[in-house]
């Protein structure tokens, strides 16, 4: 039961017990119990919206930013991470293989805001040893949700 409610959560986090105790077929107070010890114990972490802000009138800069690192004797990665995930701008950050060794996303207000994080914040922290930022220019699926599809030609074809 626990991981069919877990699908069905991260697919779709508005849904309320009762939904997903009938997609299961389970007791809905059984489904909200178990919902409950999930967020208790951190496995649901939390319920985000999706957003397209490119349909806003409000102006975001997002930005995928690899860093480099030295590990410090003792704590690994886990105390840099600590450093970064701080920050209100870094919206995740993962530990990755391969060349560096973090993959930090975040959200500005414009390129220049982001810029400015990884200039003064992200490359002052010691450890840090390198970065490289790469923007998001357009969307087009986040977390299984499609949000801009490409436009359909519609022009008759001629022969």
């Amino acid at each position: 039961m626990r991981d069919r409610i877990l699908d069905i959560i991260e697919k779709n986090g508005r849904l309320s017990a009762a939904d997903i105790a009938a997609m299961i077929g389970a007791d809905e107070e059984a489904v909200a119990r178990e919902i409950e010890r999930l967020e208790d114990e951190h496995v649901i972490c939390g319920y985000r919206a999706i957003i397209n802000w490119n349909k806003t009138d409000e102006e975001k800069a997002d930005a995928f930013i690899e860093v480099k690192v030295s590990p410090q004797r003792g704590v690994g990665f886990d105390q840099i991470a600590e450093r970064i995930w701080q920050y209100p701008e870094v919206s995740s950050i993962q530990l990755i293989s391969g060349s560096f060794d973090f993959a930090v996303f975040i959200q500005g207000r414009s390129m220049r805001e982001v810029a400015m994080f990884v200039s003064e914040k992200l490359s002052t922290i010691d450890g840090v040893l390198s970065t490289s930022t790469q923007f998001v220019l357009k969307n087009y699926k986040d977390h299984g949700i499609v949000i801009e599809s490409p436009k359909k030609d519609e022009r008759l074809e001629l022969s």
